[in-house]
Order: C-alpha cells, then structure tokens, then sequence
C-alpha cells in the first residue's frame, strides 16, 4: 500500500510538473495568456512560445526517464552505488562522436549532432562489452574497468581534438553540459526504436535483477542464467542512455541521485524500482528544466547545469543520512 500511494503521488506530481511547464519560461506569461494558445484563441507569438515548450517538456519526461532507469540498472548490475550511465562509455563515447564529426563536417544541426550521438554511444557500449564483457565468471569487475579504460581513452581524445581544431570546442561546449532547448518532436522518431527496446528489457529483467541482488551463487540455485541477466540489463541500460544522450546531451546525476531516492523509497525490488524511476527521472528533469528557464530571466542557463548543482549536494545529504543502498 505504501509504495502504491508514493507511485501515485509521483505520478501526480510529474503531472503537475509537465503542466506547470508549459506555463513557465524564460520570459513571464499569464496563466490566462498560456490557457488561450491551449485552446486555440493565443496570439501568434505566445503561440509559438508554448509550442516549443511542449516538446521541451515531452523530451524532459524521456530523457529524465531513460537516465533514471538505466543507472538503476547500473547499481543494480555493479552492486556499485556510485554506478551510473557513464560507467559504460555513453557520455563520453557520443561526446567523441559528436567533436569527430564536428572536426570533419563543420557545425552540426541538431539532428546530425543527434544521430553522431547515438552511434558514438552504442559504439562505445560495444567495444566495452567486448573488452569487459566476456569475463562473466569474474564477475562485473572487468566490464567496470573496461569501462574506465575506454572513458579515459576516449576523453583524451576529445581534449586532444579541442586543442588542435578550437572551432570544434566553440560548437562541442554547447552540447557537453546537457540542455532541452531546440528539441523536437521528430527528432523522436529516429530514436523510437531503441527507446522502446531498452524499456521494454528494462521492465522484463527486473525479476531476474532481484535474485541478482542476493548474489551470484543464490541467483544460480533459484535457476536464474546469471550471465543472460547481466547482459540483457546492460543492452537496456545502454540503449537508454544512449537515446537520452543523443537527445540532450551528456546530463549528469539524473542517473546517479534518482535511483538511490527511488531505492530509499521503495526499497530493493526492482519490479517496483524500474516503474518508479521512470517516474522520478522524469519529474526530476522537467523539474530541473523549469529552473533552468525561469533563475536567471530572460537568460536561461542549461539543465546539466541545474542537475548537476542540485543533484551533488542531494545525494550527499542521503549518503549521510544512510539512505543510499549498501
């Protein structure tokens, strides 16, 4: 009853938030002036304003659900509280895509910096997997390190590439921090595929994640493929990085805090940690895109920016208060 009454609460108040977000901006709007342009009776200006908040909003609910989500799985896999997103190269692998094609093509629009994202992450997931992947007896230690191994390859040449062309960093600086600005709708398309792949084997694994939480050796004895588990959690958590990195950019701590919220709320079964993250994420990052519009009026800073300054010191005063999972 209880974790039914939080879900229902989150839910209502992602609600609330989505709404409120289409009446907040970096410029002041009456109430009654945004209600108009939802009815049809706006003018062409306010119209077009709350236009480009609606797809700001719907891509906030994505992204923030698909970081919060996957570095569930994350700590789940790694048994690492500190695990998030990036442990597996995605940040850092379309940050690489993203200044190699910048390097060859010049400035990117936001589709072409979109599709160098997504292929820049899944191909970083995947030389982890294959440096760190096949050590399933191991445990996920080698995965980690690979992990670590081909970030610090990867950020080296990022820095390396900055420093030789400084047009790539005038374009690359805007994208690294992470913002919902300029989002479209269609850009979805192109990523609807591997967004509904990753959730649906996020939502699939989570029995399987539970008997993983009790160890190795348990999980096997209740006859759960321990290796399969790890695997199919990973693909999830990769895709669903890879599309919310694609989409804004490499946002952090939405994938670092919101999980060990979510697990101090609902505890460790990951049948209801997985629905919940989504919920979570995704009212934390509409959340933190409505600050990131209205602080610093009419300027607007970027939602990296605001995560980042709001989800360090949060997740530090859960740490003290012992409320991160072990």
């Amino acid at each position: 009853m209880r974790r039914s009454l939080i879900t229902v609460a989150l839910a209502v108040a992602l609600a609330a938030t989505c709404i409120l977000s289409l009446f907040l901006g970096s410029r002041p709007n009456g109430i009654t002036d945004v209600a108009a342009v939802l009815v049809g009776n706006g003018d062409d200006y306010l119209t077009s304003v709350v236009d480009s908040r609606i797809p700001r909003t719907i891509m906030g609910v994505i992204v923030g659900a698909a970081l919060a989500v996957s570095g569930t799985l994350i700590q789940g896999i790694t048994r690492n509280p500190l695990g998030e997103p990036g442990i597996l190269g995605t940040g850092v692998g379309a940050s690489a895509s993203v200044v190699t094609g910048t390097a060859i093509l010049g400035a990117l629009g936001a589709t072409s910096t979109m599709v160098f994202a997504m292929l820049g992450a899944v191909v970083a997931v995947m030389i982890v997997l294959g440096l760190g992947g096949r050590s399933q007896a191991r445990g996920v230690v080698p995965l980690v390190l690979a992990g670590a191994v081909v970030s610090a390859v990867l950020y080296a040449y990022i820095n390396a590439m900055v420093l030789l062309k400084p047009g790539v960093f005038d374009s690359y600086r805007f994208w690294m921090v992470g913002s919902l600005a300029g989002v479209q709708l269609e850009h979805l398309t192109k990523l609807f595929i591997p967004l509904i792949v990753g959730t649906l084997l996020a939502l699939g694994v989570a029995r399987s994640m539970n008997a993983l939480a009790l160890g190795d050796e348990t999980a096997i004895s209740l006859g759960f493929n321990v290796g399969r588990t790890r695997l199919v959690g990973i693909i999830a958590a990769a895709l669903l990085a890879a599309v919310a990195t694609a989409i804004a950019g490499p946002i952090s701590f939405v994938g670092l805090a919101v999980p060990h919220i979510i697990f101090a709320l609902f505890g460790e079964d990951f049948r209801w940690r997985i629905p919940a993250a989504i919920l979570g994420g995704a009212l934390a990052l509409v959340a933190a895109d409505i600050l990131a519009r209205t602080l610093i009026r009419p300027q607007e800073l970027m939602v990296g920016i605001i995560t980042a300054f709001i989800g360090a010191p949060f997740l530090l005063v859960a740490v003290r208060r012992g409320a991160v999972m072990q």
